[in-house]
């Protein structure tokens, strides 16, 4: 089994030059299925897990669960694994350090926290607010003692409280409070992505969803991205095939839902060949 000693220094190198996928899986199989289909490393998705314990996303699950969802991930591959700890599970600087201490106890490799404000709607923290979040973050993950890859998102495009040029401006910000990571999901387009990824000089992140679906990972290297993540949006096409068969079977009596299901003993090979030794 790979120590987490080299794979945090593996997730480490992986931001220092080039692009690379980081899927996000939402259980241990689907890590395992990942693992076994090239993945490099991994991050977690708010989303997926919060929708396998059944409930809704944007806040719904608390940090215990985020991060024994995380060691569950770590204990059975040999990647490493990034948290998506959406708000750092508290509104002040101390709770997100707080938040960063528990990732590192837990085996992350690195993490991401946002500048929404989870706490019965959506709506995002000031300049001011989120930056100083982020350098508690950061100091956090220095603190640490080893490589974590900190990632500082600015999600008010995505969700419609801000626009570029406020992306922009927090992300700068984010960059001088010390983040090694930066990510504003879901710009207007690929053009203002690429205005985002040349206003820092700290490595972008970019979500390879809604319009982004139709480049690929040779359009986002060319402009300079360097990591691609997917959110939930795997998780979303899984779902996608449960909602859509069952309710063929279940309202109309017809299985032809199940005609493109993968092999049983296919999978039963890949998840043997994923899990650590």
């Amino acid at each position: 089994m790979t120590t987490l000693a080299q794979r945090h220094a593996d997730f480490h190198d992986l931001h220092q030059s080039g692009c690379f996928v980081i899927p996000n899986p939402w259980d241990i199989g689907s890590a395992k299925l990942m693992a076994a289909n090239g993945a490099k490393a991994l991050a977690t998705t708010s989303a997926g897990l919060a929708f396998t314990l059944g409930v809704p996303d944007m806040g719904r699950i608390t940090r215990d669960q985020a991060l024994s969802h995380a060691e569950d991930l770590i204990r059975n591959t040999n990647l490493p694994i990034s948290g998506d700890l959406e708000n750092g599970f508290g509104h002040s600087p101390e709770d997100v350090a707080e938040t960063i201490r528990l990732a590192g106890e837990a085996g992350l490799s690195g993490c991401s926290i946002e500048d929404t404000y989870l706490d019965g709607e959506i709506k995002t923290y000031t300049l001011e607010e989120a930056t100083d979040r982020i350098a508690a973050g950061a100091n956090a993950a220095r603190a640490l003692g080893r490589p974590f890859v900190f990632c500082a998102r600015a999600d008010g495009i995505m969700n419609g409280t801000y626009d570029t040029d406020e992306a922009i401006k927090r992300l700068q910000a984010f960059e001088k409070a010390g983040a090694d990571l930066l990510y504003a999901p879901l710009p207007p387009s690929m053009d203002a992505l690429a205005k985002i990824v040349r206003s820092v000089n700290t490595p972008i992140n970019a979500l390879a969803a809604g319009p982004f679906r139709q480049y690929n990972v040779q359009d986002f290297a060319k402009i300079g991205v360097r990591r691609i993540s997917v959110g939930s949006a795997l998780a979303r096409v899984t779902h996608h095939h449960i909602v859509q068969a069952t309710a063929m079977m279940c309202n109309e009596g017809d299985f032809s839902g199940l005609n493109n299901a993968a092999s049983g003993d296919a999978i039963d090979a890949m998840l043997e060949r994923a899990t650590p030794s």
